[in-house]
């Protein structure tokens, strides 16, 4: 003889209630995080600097940070390694005599800040520094935004 078998009460509106309630969780958490590109100017240290252009090394750059009064005034400092660096400033050959630099938050992966400039009129690595190290300190003097 077999066991007769009950239908146990419907648990859907309460499960439905849960996920909408878990979704609508995640959703603000979610916003909160969105990344901030200023607040990762603001904050970063360490800076690794990776040029794939012949013409540009990654040395010439590094050289040329570290002469601008800029870079020891927000205490920075280049990383050799990639993993430990709070930004990612990178360099590309564009076109002729355009290059474009681009400065990436590694844990994000968001683009920071970025420019294109000429190699007519001056040194790529110092032209880089320079615009470079202008949105830092734009960045720095910006006041913090509370959530």
């Amino acid at each position: 003889m077999r066991p007769k078998l009950t239908h146990p009460r419907k648990p859907l509106p309460l499960l439905a209630a849960l996920c909408l309630l878990l979704l609508c969780m995640t959703g603000a958490s979610a916003q909160s995080s969105t990344p901030d590109p200023v607040a990762s100017l603001r904050s970063a240290k360490l800076i690794y600097v990776k040029s794939s252009s012949v013409l540009v090394g990654n040395s010439v750059i590094e050289e040329k940070l570290q002469q601008r009064a800029e870079f020891s005034q927000m205490g920075l400092v280049i990383t050799r390694d990639p993993n430990a660096a709070d930004l990612i400033l990178e360099v590309h050959h564009d076109v002729l005599t355009k290059y474009v630099y681009t400065a990436i938050d590694p844990r994000s992966n968001i683009v920071v800040a970025s420019g294109k400039l000429s190699s007519l009129g001056g040194t790529v690595a110092g032209k880089v520094a320079k615009r470079f190290l202008k949105e830092m300190m734009k960045a720095r003097a910006t006041a913090p935004t509370k959530k």
